[in-house]
């Protein structure tokens, strides 16, 4: 089980392993990014080549259309092992990915996971969807639900994960239209539609990583205080909760699409370092760990 990402670069470490990253219309961003794991992966560069610095291998592409679906294409063939968003427009990039001919989508739906090391808690955190469902209806968050459940068993470790749908508060109110759906993903775990997971909902956050706040509510188990999961009513929600951890709650974060076939990593210009580092590493361990 990975509990924290000095785990995941151990595991990294052990392996050594050598990586394909296929980057659509790279700019010095992404390039820096790849350097920072630069003893495992290697780069394939789909661009202008007059504008691509020499060193690399370079597939042609003149269009940021073009090189998005070549990228996508490099990776579903077996050619590359990880896709990465270099300089292009985010709807791009995605479009590629979930196109029918060259893309790589598995599931569904795709989501967005975010891996979280916190300072106060003692395991490593996930958070859906802050990144790319904005709305997600009831079947959404089936589907989102599953897909951080495969990430964080299959690739994280945790052999039965909890998974905490969160709410404002803990009991069913029908002016809160997230807390009956959430009440409604439990039910539906009990009849085993989330296995090897257990789910739970609805529930506050302090109730989701705190047993202190349990005992002193008056609810206390195995669950509260210890989820792996955290699934969030929407993306605002969960942008906001990520980032505060990261910017004022002194965590650490890296971030993936997921429900893909292969690793997925699409950086934020804002990132810092430490997160680009922590999101490749979580693409690296993921091609480790379902290949």
């Amino acid at each position: 089980m990975i509990t924290s990402f000095t785990d995941v670069w151990e595991f990294i470490k052990e392996r050594a392993p050598h990586i394909k990253v296929a980057i659509p219309v790279p700019d010095r961003t992404s390039l820096d990014s790849i350097a920072l794991v630069h003893e495992y992966v290697t780069p394939i560069l789909v661009g202008d080549p007059s504008q691509l610095p020499d060193g690399y291998k370079v597939i042609p592409a003149y269009t940021a259309v073009e090189a998005s679906l070549k990228a996508a294409s490099l990776v579903r063939n077996g050619d590359a092992d990880m896709l990465m968003k270099g300089k292009l427009p985010t709807p791009v990039f995605l479009k590629s990915v979930l196109d029918k001919q060259h893309g790589i989508k598995g599931a569904p739906l795709l989501s967005h996971i975010a891996i979280l090391e916190c300072p106060y808690y003692h395991k490593l955190l996930a958070i859906t969807d802050g990144g790319m469902v904005i709305k997600p209806s009831f079947e959404d968050k089936i589907q989102i639900i599953k897909n951080a459940i495969s990430f964080v068993h299959n690739v994280l470790g945790v052999d039965h994960p909890k998974v905490a749908v969160l709410a404002a508060v803990e009991t069913i109110n029908p002016k809160m239209p997230e807390t009956m759906e959430a009440a409604e993903l439990a039910v539906m775990a009990e009849h085993g539609e989330f296995a090897p997971a257990e789910v739970e909902g609805p529930l506050a956050l302090d109730l989701a990583v705190s047993k202190e706040a349990g005992e002193k509510k008056g609810l206390l188990n195995d669950f509260i205080g210890d989820a792996d999961i955290l699934v969030v009513p929407d993306v605002t929600t969960g942008n906001i909760l990520a980032k505060g951890l990261l910017y004022l709650g002194g965590a650490k974060v890296g971030g993936l699409i997921i429900g893909t076939t292969k690793p997925c990593v699409m950086l934020s210009r804002a990132d810092d370092e430490e997160t680009k580092l922590n999101s490749l590493s979580l693409g690296i361990l993921q091609h480790l760990r379902t290949t």
